[in-house]
């Protein structure tokens, strides 16, 4: 008796065991089509795919699924694919990032700015969430907030391009002319003939 019991425990788990790997192989196989389909920019044909396998506990799948959405114009689905990946994963920094995409093409500025800072909250040095938020304050006209954002990322990364551009005009709206020369003046270093750095300083007398 107990070796049938060994026997038959040894043939459940041989059989699981070929269930898992048979499942493995039809995600891969499922990814490999979905990727093919992306490449074509057929966004709705390479979600087809991964919702044949879907499982609404796969983080990997609701991620994939949550960026192809977005592309596809689908943006409500998007972020419900996303705010899954949330909660399965609430430190993901990818999947709050990648919930700002459709959020934004929906106009929820709210929620893009509650989804940086919640990275920020997590990698207070994220030099993508800080960008961003400047930019955000920046068309708001909240200068002051958007200094905070892009002088973070010009003290993390002193001769940056973007960043350092947009702390010059930061500076210049809030009338630190003197500070932003200096800052445009070194982004005409990395670009020597980049338009807006050369306008902002034709500005300041």
């Amino acid at each position: 008796m107990k070796i049938l019991r060994t026997l038959l425990a040894g043939i459940l788990l041989f059989s699981l065991s070929n269930t898992s790997t048979a499942q493995t192989d039809k995600i891969s196989a499922a990814y490999t089509s979905s990727y093919e389909k992306e490449y074509k920019k057929d966004y709705t044909g390479a979600m087809a795919p991964l919702k044949e396998v879907f499982d609404s506990k796969s983080y990997e799948i609701n991620l994939r699924l949550g960026w192809l959405a977005y592309e596809a114009g689908l943006y409500k689905e998007s972020m419900a694919y996303y705010q899954t990946c949330m909660d399965l994963m609430p430190y993901s920094i990818e999947a709050k990032l990648g919930m700002t995409y459709p959020a934004y093409a929906l106009g929820n500025s709210n929620r893009v700015i509650t989804e940086y800072q919640s990275v920020l909250n997590i990698d207070p040095h994220n030099t993508t969430a800080c960008y961003k938020l400047g930019m955000i304050f920046y068309e708001k006209k909240d200068y002051v907030s958007a200094s905070k954002y892009f002088e973070k990322v010009v003290n993390l990364y002193p001769f940056t391009y973007d960043a350092l551009l947009m702390y010059a005009w930061t500076n210049y709206q809030l009338g630190k002319t003197r500070e932003a020369k200096v800052l445009f003046t070194k982004v005409l270093w990395l670009y020597p003939t980049d338009k807006s750095a050369l306008e902002g300083l034709s500005l300041i007398k």
